[in-house]
């Protein structure tokens, strides 16, 4: 890595962990009006539609009377509008939401950059095969192949043996291919 990237990974760093502290140090003070809220779902009463009412009030005032405004009744039939309301007091944590929010769009955004930086390491990495040809010349390649012994192939590193078994699996790939010509060219 260059002098460069190295600072740019330093500062990057330091702003997350500033915008957590900032995010930390917002949480501890109070919790957000959205964070708490009071949910009266009231049915349909006499001439009047069903309706849902929000409202962010404490867990005592949670009640009908205390988030449905304006009241869609006269005050004789409020208590039995209010009776057929329910209410449910409702808390979330938007700070952890975040977090989650933040910690899967950090594992999206890495894996996007693996497939980045394996997509342009990947050429370097891969040689010319000289097993792949055109089928029509399968016949000459498998006089021309040169047979790689068995102490050579074993690789000592991942990569090697990643490609030890890929060859493999060409090879036999292409005895498959083989056979399968051969019994075309046997039957027509």
């Amino acid at each position: 890595m260059s002098c460069g990237s190295k600072g740019s990974w330093a500062f990057a760093l330091a702003a997350a962990v500033t915008l957590f502290l900032l995010d930390a140090v917002g949480f501890a003070h109070a919790k957000n009006f959205e964070d708490v809220r009071c949910k009266c779902i009231c049915p349909p009463y006499r001439n009047i539609t069903g309706h849902i009412y929000n409202r962010n009030v404490s867990q005592k005032d949670c009640n009908c009377l205390h988030v449905v405004e304006p009241m869609p009744v006269p005050g004789h039939d409020v208590e039995a509008y209010c009776l057929l309301c329910e209410c449910k007091y409702e808390e979330r944590s938007s700070n952890t939401i975040k977090v989650t929010i933040i910690i899967y769009l950090s594992v999206v955004g890495a894996l996007l950059l693996y497939m980045l930086f394996l997509l342009l390491v990947d050429p370097l990495i891969r040689k010319h095969d000289p097993y792949t040809q055109p089928l029509h010349n399968e016949e000459d390649a498998e006089e021309m192949r040169p047979q790689v012994d068995n102490a050579a192939a074993r690789g000592n590193t991942v990569l090697e043996r990643v490609e030890g078994a890929q060859q493999r699996w060409k090879k036999q790939v292409q005895e498959q291919r083989k056979t399968v010509f051969d019994r075309h060219k046997m039957l027509s």
